[in-house]
């Protein structure tokens, strides 16, 4: 069994993804309900939650490529 460095890459980088997301979905959300007598609260607030729900994706999908790469789970054809 071989490690397989370009999932490895892809499934880094994908935890890099995350990581911005896990700083900038709390700060998207904080904005939101700091102004919330402003008209774009309801937006602001649902990408913010948004942010956060695909910063947990992302962070499943990123270590599961990485197991994939480690352990050889998906054989290409």
């Amino acid at each position: 069994m071989r490690t397989d460095k370009e999932m490895m890459i892809k499934g880094i980088k994908k935890l890099a993804l995350t990581v911005l997301l896990m700083f900038l979905a709390p700060i998207v959300i904080w904005q939101a309900f700091k102004n919330e007598d402003h008209p774009f609260y309801w937006p602001v607030l649902i990408i913010g939650l948004f942010l956060a729900i695909y910063a947990v994706y992302m962070g499943f999908k990123g270590i599961h490529t990485i197991v994939d790469a480690l352990f050889g789970g998906k054989v290409k054809r």
